[in-house]
């Protein structure tokens, strides 16, 4: 069984994969990556043991950065196109949409700018 509890796939499928990776060796300055790349595999395992391969060439292939060791698999049930989800991981909470949204992904410390999205209330690009 692989981690979402599915068994295992006998035929190939597409997966994408996060890793991620500190750069730097100064804790004041360094920051963290995350990457998403896909694979075709046959199973979570296979696609995560592919994935861990690359991203170890990735960080040598780097200036100062490791493979912090964290690899995450999902099963595409679609062949890449336009709009087709790569990626999804759910996470138990209780927080609301606005204070969830501020302890994972909008601490301060990201290296990121806005953009005017459909559902901001009010933005004129």
């Amino acid at each position: 069984m692989d981690p979402s509890g599915e068994a295992q796939l006998s035929e190939v499928s597409w997966f994408s994969v996060r890793c991620v990776f500190r750069i730097g060796s100064d804790p004041r300055e360094q920051l963290y990556e995350e990457r998403l790349t896909l694979w075709r595999a046959e199973s979570f395992d296979q696609a995560i043991v592919l994935a861990e391969a690359e991203a170890l060439e990735y960080a040598a292939d780097q200036t100062d950065t490791v493979f912090a060791g964290l690899a995450q698999a999902y099963r595409m049930f679609d062949a890449p196109e336009h709009g087709a989800e790569i990626f999804s991981l759910m996470r138990d909470s209780e927080l609301d949409p606005q204070a969830y949204l501020t302890a994972y992904f909008d601490t301060g410390q990201e290296r990121q700018g806005d953009v005017c999205a459909v559902s901001d209330e009010g933005c004129h690009p």
